[in-house]
């Protein structure tokens, strides 16, 4: 048996514990990973509250990131992997628990000079930001990219990627503590989404041209202000919907006179391989023991956090 986190029914924080549930063997071209650390995701707080349920087949155990040791191998494995070999993964589920089980193609190495907290969070919010910017926008060097949520782990990770593309990261964030992060990071500019009209100081900031594309995770309330300050033929990126997904107004018509595009993405439903980048550098906000997983729902739900939230498991197994 192993420890995981459970809850029996959709709700608060305070409906999280830890509970024994029975270890899982891998299956045919299945890795079992101990998990050493397991960050945590606004998808976790969706499944929680009962309104983003796990892909047919997943593990219902919250986690869609995890970094750990090689702990067994499923019959057809093809010897890509040995025991005791340091990994993270992106999941489909079963991150906040002792051990998962995880197709070996979807497995990475975990750098030599990376702890397991650091690796932790990587998978999502690396491998997030590198879709979005390079499969999705397609980002071409010398473009200007707005960031929304800057401080985020998908943020920290974009801006990154954004200068590793030759381009211009600019942010916005709720706190001066989350746009100084953004600052260090590599942002070109932020702007405080609480004080200002970042439209207004995006405008600005581009002498009028606007952006050439918007990373967006908040959506519906942000519309009108992103169509102002995106550039004609720009790509608006929308990834999650922190501020709802209803609009209110002429928003075709406003894309259409900006030539722009809409593109939309979520990486839980893909099965895809990916690299790590050898140049990233995690940005880990706050580490929980597994015990205190719903003070970390917590603290992800007041957005305090400056990158991820990780997760700890307990250092002996039962």
């Amino acid at each position: 048996k192993m420890l995981a986190a459970h809850f029996d029914c959709p709700g608060g924080p305070e409906n999280l514990y830890v509970k024994e549930v029975m270890k899982p063997h891998p299956g045919e071209g299945e890795v079992l990973v101990k998990v050493s650390a397991s960050a945590l995701n606004r998808a976790d707080l969706l499944q929680r509250r009962g309104q983003y349920p796990p892909p047919k087949g997943a593990s219902d155990i919250l986690g869609l990131e995890a970094a750990g040791s090689v702990a067994g191998l499923g019959p057809g494995c093809t010897g890509q992997w040995k025991i005791g070999d340091a990994v993270m993964a992106l999941l489909s589920g079963g991150g906040q628990a002792e051990y998962v089980t995880v197709p070996e193609g979807h497995l990475m190495p975990v750098p030599s000079d990376m702890t397991y907290i650091q690796a932790a969070a990587i998978p999502e919010a690396w491998l997030t930001a590198f879709q979005l910017l390079h499969f999705v926008a397609k980002i071409q060097k010398g473009e200007t990219v707005l960031i929304h949520a800057g401080a985020s782990g998908v943020g920290m990770a974009a801006i990154q990627l954004v200068r590793l593309a030759e381009a211009i990261p600019i942010v916005t964030a709720g706190t001066q503590e989350k746009l100084t992060a953004t600052t260090n990071a590599g942002a070109a500019a932020g702007f405080n989404y609480k004080n200002d009209d970042f439209s207004e100081k995006v405008l600005a900031f581009t002498q009028g041209s606007g952006v050439d594309i918007i990373l967006d995770c908040v959506g519906g309330s942000y519309w009108e202000k992103n169509l102002s300050c995106l550039r004609t033929d720009g790509r608006w990126v929308i990834y999650g919907l922190l501020g709802g997904g209803e609009v209110h107004g002429n928003l075709l018509a406003r894309l259409l006179s900006k030539r722009g595009s809409i593109h939309t993405s979520l990486l839980r439903s893909r099965d895809k391989e990916a690299r790590a980048c050898p140049h990233l550098q995690p940005s880990v906000d706050s580490v929980y023991p597994l015990h205190d997983i719903a003070e970390a729902h917590r603290r992800m739900e007041e957005s305090n956090n400056v990158g991820k939230i990780v997760i700890e498991m307990p250092l002996k197994s039962p």
